[in-house]
């Protein structure tokens, strides 16, 4: 059943790029679907004719041509006519010319497996609807399949987003749409269904990626997870990293984790043969078996065994870092051409704050660039008042139009020019770790109290800690393997160094340090000897050793 409550067309407008270019649409390649819907046993040996599959973004059929070929085959041989597959297959998309395409693909794939034009016609209308997904209940479906779009949900309209998220748990925080997808497909399942998706594997470590996560331990069984890190699934290059995973209802059984080098056809079918336990060719992937998964909605890290093991027993014999310390990110203005500009610039100086963003950090020392911040904020913390700051207002009224777009501006239009995030003059001065946003590895810059943030940015401050022996503990591999740990992984093998992501970093009680190690580890810090670092903070934690781990070691 339909549930679009009328909801306008333009609410989708999301969807298409001036170019028109589809938003969050990749094509997956041919032999990806094959595999993914060898994990979703969906299989030409079976009787397809008496199971229905769903495909809830079909885009321009990448799944469904593989799909058709497998069930016209699995009907042939057992002689059941096409008129008798209506119910057999179900794909959804709201763009109409993707719905178009995937019927005219359906259509010919059906006609080149013998079905007369009138009937493939019938059956590609009947199969490919137009519609939205996620404001659609049909089903249940014994088998599942896909790659979800990929659109941020503050993307989406506003009529939209609160739809969505009055009917999905699953889209908490800054949520990406698939997993709203990967949530009502899994509701959608028989009791022995299975969904097999290709998508970005952010939600299984993020934390917008929690519910969906508490959801699948609580329900659902995670059959297979196949690691992408290394290959390229899609036709076209993107930025997140994909992961392959099936899923059933049912109790929790033993995951088999694998990992792809190059995603070719030859080893994509050698991993099916493997996974569907059919003797292994001559050159099979490594299959890792996992006796048991993660609970709750804690993280999935799927590092090798040893690594794990190093990273559990760190994490039960030490605190989190924020028992002793913070982790900030830097302030976001809403437009730094204009909020950001040089000490020089003709703004009341008692606005002007000092500035250091990713760019100036080199090698561990600040470049000091004369940057400066606007702050639009009295110490109370309202926002200031344009009538006292003639020279700031002139400033702004220079760029009053790109100013006023801004969504906070929309949403305070009183408060027109203020930056998205408060600017703290205070904050300047107090000691801090700098930390930039994207890096190979734990770039750790000491700010002894010059400069305020920008927000490409994390920063740590501590009331506890001397800051150059924390600084040298989060520069060293043992902070790294955190990191590694948890963090979503970049094109390149670059790491986010998020927030989320360095609060799982655990540390030895400041006061557990021998003053002579603090020291030693203090003075490395400053000379960026990382081989001495890592040695030093080997003992700080007590441990001999870590596994080895590949990194982009840019510390140097």
């Amino acid at each position: 059943m339909n549930l679009s409550l009328h909801i306008p067309k333009a609410a989708y407008a999301y969807g298409k790029r001036s170019s028109g270019e589809t938003h969050g649409v990749v094509l997956t390649k041919p032999h990806i679907v094959e595999l993914i819907l060898d994990l979703a046993g969906y299989t030409a040996n079976r009787d397809l004719t008496d199971l229905r599959l769903l495909e809830p973004s079909c885009g321009t059929g990448a799944f469904l041509i593989k799909a058709v070929e497998r069930l016209m085959k699995s009907a042939k041989r057992r002689g059941v006519p096409p008129e008798r597959l209506a119910d057999c297959i179900d794909a959804f998309d709201i763009d109409t010319e993707h719905v178009a395409a995937s019927r005219l693909a359906v259509e010919t794939e059906l006609k080149r497996c013998g079905t007369s034009r009138q009937a493939a016609r019938k059956l590609a209308e009947k199969w490919v609807k137009e519609a939205d997904f996620l404001l659609s209940s049909d089903g249940p479906y014994d088998a599942v399949v896909g790659n979800p779009p990929y659109i941020r949900i503050e993307n989406l309209a506003p009529i939209l987003q609160s739809e969505y998220r009055r009917r999905y748990a699953s889209l908490y925080d800054r949520a990406d749409l698939y997993v709203a997808f990967i949530e009502h497909s899994l509701n959608l399942l028989r009791p022995d269904g299975v969904l097999s998706f290709v998508c970005a594997d952010r939600w299984v470590l993020n934390r917008y990626g929690s519910p969906l996560r508490r959801m699948i331990s609580e329900r659902f069984n995670v059959r297979c997870y196949i690691d992408l890190h290394q290959a390229s699934p899609f036709e076209s290059e993107v930025i997140a990293y994909p992961s392959i995973f099936s899923i059933s209802a049912g109790a929790a059984a033993p995951v088999q984790v694998s990992r792809l080098q190059t995603a070719s056809p030859h080893e994509c079918a050698s991993l099916s043969a493997v996974l569907q336990g059919k003797k292994n060719g001559p050159v099979s992937p490594t299959v890792v078996h996992y006796k048991s998964w993660f609970s709750g909605d804690e993280p999935w890290v799927l590092s090798p065994p040893e690594h794990l093991k190093a990273l559990r027993e760190l994490e039960a014999k030490f605190r989190p870092i924020e028992a002793n310390a913070k982790v900030h990110i830097g302030v976001a203005t809403g437009n730094d051409s204009v909020y950001i500009v040089d000490r020089s610039a003709d703004i009341e100086p008692d606005r002007l704050v000092p500035l250091v963003m990713r760019a100036d950090i080199e090698e561990g020392s600040i470049k000091d660039a004369g940057r400066r911040v606007i702050n639009t904020f009295e110490p109370s913390g309202e926002v200031i008042d344009l009538k006292d700051y003639p020279r700031l207002r002139k400033h702004f009224e220079a760029h009053g139009i790109e100013i006023r777009k801004r969504h906070v501006a929309q949403k305070n239009p009183k408060a027109w020019f203020r930056t998205i995030d408060r600017v703290y003059p205070e904050l300047v001065k107090v000691p801090k770790l700098l930390i930039p946003d994207i890096a190979g590895s734990n770039e750790i810059a000491f700010d002894e109290g010059r400069y305020h943030p920008h927000h490409n940015l994390y920063f740590v401050t501590s009331d506890c800690w001397d800051m150059e022996v924390l600084g040298g503990l989060l520069s060293s591999k043992v902070a790294l393997l955190f990191i590694w740990s948890y963090a979503v992984k970049m094109r390149g093998s670059y790491f986010r160094f998020q927030a989320q992501y360095l609060r799982r970093i655990r540390l030895p009680e400041p006061s557990s340090l021998a003053p002579q190690l603090a020291q030693a580890i203090k003075t490395v810090f400053r000379k960026r000897d990382f081989e001495a670092l890592d040695s030093l903070s080997l003992r700080a934690f007590g441990l001999k050793s870590l596994p080895p781990f590949s990194f982009v070691d840019t510390r140097r």
